[in-house]
């Protein structure tokens, strides 16, 4: 067994030091001799700091770091000072060395980005270890996002070896991952990182249904296959005739990304459109633009294939907010199937890989920084009353959108927003005051679900404040904000009123103690009290359920009257000028010269009900007016 173990770790040597050895032989090209020389010295640090450790795999535990290292430079492309953090970037959580023994031997640069990946132990967490881990690292954002990287890199490799770990870490890692990591990743623009996160963590959270859907796209390729080929090869044919060099490539979506599609549409594997798109990648040759190319390239494309009407996406001009560009649009093949084209140049294909990472300028790293840095600071490390991964994921998950104001300017809101969000978007005073929105100049709710490219006007009204439902019609970590702080200054009823009855202060009523929560108001006649009073007459306390100012309540009243001309007009004036009570809602049917109308509003008190019934009965032409439940 000794002899057995011991050419084991000779194997193990022997690949880890070729894996270095290609890692470094890669960055030669771009680094210098000392750069180079610090790499070897990095990994011989961390292989000496790990080398009684074993990973669940019982691996020695020097390959992870040696792994995420060939991430950071070979995938990611970053220089030497993020790939020797790579090397290290363990060293300080797991042995017994410290950060000041990285910036001894490594600098102050290496030494910060270390710090950032290493979770900072604590006796007590704010909510628990992981979101103080998460808060950790997006507030290194602001200074560095290459510890964004590397800990994506770190994250990564360990989602690629996670199948040796028990079921309930698989679970933990794998939905960490699907809920943070895949969703940063996508934000940062690493959409190759961004696909395999949530791949992986598919995987072993649910692996039948991803086994399942992984075969069902194998055998969906393998029958389409002689349709795609014949398809991309006349569309590489009609380019190379009209002098451009581009080159096609078939990208079958992932079982994930048609697991997500499934549920959204509500449909089976065989009903999920656009399982894959052809993608047409070209060389951009001076003096044309990549905009002028790509439409050359549609030009040329749409002379032949049929285009389908409004499936034009100009993502060039209109970036999504992670730097996605292309030209989309969708083809009739030749079998009478709309084919979705992708068109983007070699440029546009590697940011998409790349990232915020790709162009790494001073000036288009800090564009980044600052793009991300103002959101980060709402919430990295400030209690607003919402859920900190809430704020999280709805400020960086997945897809997003484009509209614009009446004088175009441009706002970018997650997908599934709605008018209110872009309300709250624009200033905080108009969404706290939002009133309607006029959507392409249709009047519209503010909680009008938005689309891509709608120009959105918001009608504001002082009287208007948010109401506890606005939290469920909107998606951003601002608005969501807003709307809490503002609910949470409003005063809070010591009761709570029956559901079936509805009592109003002044009517007769009657409160059942519950445990743990606030008093039950019961109106005395109410069915349920009467129940609740011969089965639990212990709880029975008196209540002074009095009138506040306050605390407006919905009531339901029928008013049955003869028909005629400003019958309508004079109930409504009669609510609104008359008593000044905001009408919530009015219906009418009128049979043989006799209306009944139907008219919801909000009262203090049984009173101020019973003025508003006598006013209303006195209107002329009114016969009779009832309060009614409202179910």
């Amino acid at each position: 067994m000794l002899l057995i173990r011991q050419i084991m770790e000779t194997n193990y040597d022997v690949m880890i030091q070729a894996d270095v050895d290609e890692l470094i032989a890669s960055l030669a090209c771009k680094e210098c001799t000392e750069n180079l020389d610090r790499l070897r010295t990095a990994f011989e640090f961390a292989r000496e700091a790990h080398s009684p450790q074993r990973r669940k795999s019982g691996e020695p535990y020097i390959i992870h770091p040696v792994n995420v290292a060939r991430i950071v430079a070979e995938e990611l492309e970053l220089g030497a000072d993020p790939v020797i953090a790579a090397f290290l970037h363990d060293v300080v959580e797991d042995t017994h060395y410290t950060i000041d023994d990285i910036r001894d031997r490594f600098g102050d640069e290496v030494a910060f980005l270390v710090g950032v990946v290493t979770k900072e132990k604590k006796d007590k967490y704010v909510q628990s270890k992981q979101i103080d881990n998460f808060r950790q690292i997006l507030a290194s954002m602001q200074y560095d996002v290459r510890a964004l990287l590397i800990k994506l890199a770190d994250r990564l490799h360990n989602m690629r070896t996670l199948d040796s770990m028990r079921p309930d870490k698989q679970m933990k890692i794998a939905g960490e991952t699907d809920y943070f990591y895949a969703p940063l990743a996508n934000r940062l623009g690493l959409y190759h990182v961004k696909t395999e996160l949530e791949n992986l963590s598919f995987r072993y959270r649910c692996p039948r249904e991803y086994a399942m859907l992984e075969r069902l796209l194998a055998e969906e390729f393998e029958a389409e296959r002689p349709h795609i080929d014949a398809f991309t090869s006349k569309i590489e044919s009609i380019l190379k005739a009209g002098g451009i060099k581009a080159r096609t490539e078939v990208r079958y979506r992932r079982p994930y990304s048609i697991w997500m599609k499934m549920h959204a549409k509500g449909c089976d594997f065989a009903h999920v459109p656009t399982k894959y798109y052809v993608r047409v990648v070209y060389q951009n040759v001076e003096p044309w633009s990549e905009k002028d190319t790509s439409l050359r390239i549609y030009s040329l494309l749409t002379d032949t294939f049929k285009e389908r009407p409004g499936s034009v996406s100009n993502y060039i001009d209109a970036p999504k907010e992670n730097g996605y560009q292309s030209f989309q649009v969708k083809l009739l093949n030749e079998k009478g199937k709309w084919e979705e084209l992708h068109i983007s140049s070699e440029r546009m294909v590697r940011n998409g890989r790349l990232g915020c990472a790709a162009e790494r300028t001073d000036e288009n790293i800090k564009a980044w920084l600052n793009k991300f840095n103002e959101l980060l600071k709402e919430f990295a490390y400030q209690d607003q009353g919402i859920d900190f991964m809430e704020g999280v994921t709805s400020s960086f998950y997945y897809d997003d959108i484009m509209v614009f104001t009446p004088k175009g300017k441009c706002v970018i809101l997650p997908k599934g927003a709605t008018a209110l969000d872009f309300a709250f978007e624009i200033h905080s005073h108009i969404g706290e005051h939002a009133h309607y929105a006029r959507i392409n100049g249709k009047l519209s709710s503010i909680k009008t679900v938005l689309r891509r490219g709608d120009c959105v006007e918001i009608g504001t009204n002082d009287d208007i404040e948010p109401q506890p439902d606005w939290l469920e019609h909107v998606s951003t970590y601002k608005a969501r904000k807003h709307i809490s702080s503002h609910l949470s200054h409003k005063p809070i009823s010591v009761y709570d009123r029956c559901p079936n009855c509805h009592p109003l202060p002044g009517d007769e009523v009657i409160g059942f103690r519950r445990e743990g929560k606030p008093v039950q108001v019961h109106k005395r006649n109410c069915p349920t009290a009467i129940r609740m009073a011969s089965q639990l007459g212990d709880s029975i306390v008196d209540v002074a359920f009095e009138e506040n100012p306050d605390f407006l309540y919905p009531v339901r009243i029928s008013v049955r009257a003869i028909d005629r001309y400003h019958l309508l007009s004079d109930l409504v004036d009669c609510i609104t000028e008359k008593l000044h009570l905001s009408m919530l809602g009015l219906r009418t049917e009128t049979i043989d010269h006799i209306g009944v109308c139907t008219i919801d509003f909000a009262v203090h008190s049984m009173n101020e009900l019973q003025t508003a019934m006598h006013s209303i009965a006195s209107i002329p032409g009114v016969d009779e007016v009832q309060r009614i439940d409202i179910e």
